[in-house]
């Protein structure tokens, strides 16, 4: 299976970086850093392009605020070299959990553990 999934991930983007990624960075990129979930930034030499390599499935929303912000030239300062300081009552970032089991389910749901039990509906039944 090792060469089956070296294939995929050189020819598919959802696997990681395809083989033309993989190619520019080493010729151009210069790492950055890294963050937490283990995604590795990287910029050209002149600053002018700055990309983000993902470890896992590429999804965007796994990157971080203050990499986000490095990655769109919000701010010049790497995250890794000068991190934001968070608030005490900040949450830490946590990438898009729809369509997985720790996904938000409201009390009424049915997809909860234990569903709520309704006070305001009555069931109909006929006479």
């Amino acid at each position: 299976m090792g060469i089956l999934n070296s294939l995929l991930r050189a020819a598919t983007w959802w696997h990681g970086a395809t083989l033309n990624t993989m190619l520019y960075t080493r010729r151009k990129g210069t790492k950055v850093g890294e963050d937490d979930a283990g995604n590795t930034f990287y910029t050209t030499a002149d600053g002018k392009k700055r990309w983000v390599i993902y470890n896992g499935e590429a999804e965007a929303s796994r990157v971080s605020p203050d990499w986000h912000g490095w990655l769109h030239h919000t701010y010049d300062e790497v995250p890794s070299e000068t991190p934001f300081k968070r608030k005490d009552w900040e949450k830490p970032h946590l990438p898009n959990l729809t369509g997985t089991p720790q996904a938000y389910a409201p009390a009424g749901s049915i997809r909860r553990p234990e569903p709520a039990t309704r006070q305001d509906y009555e069931a109909w039944s006929p006479e």
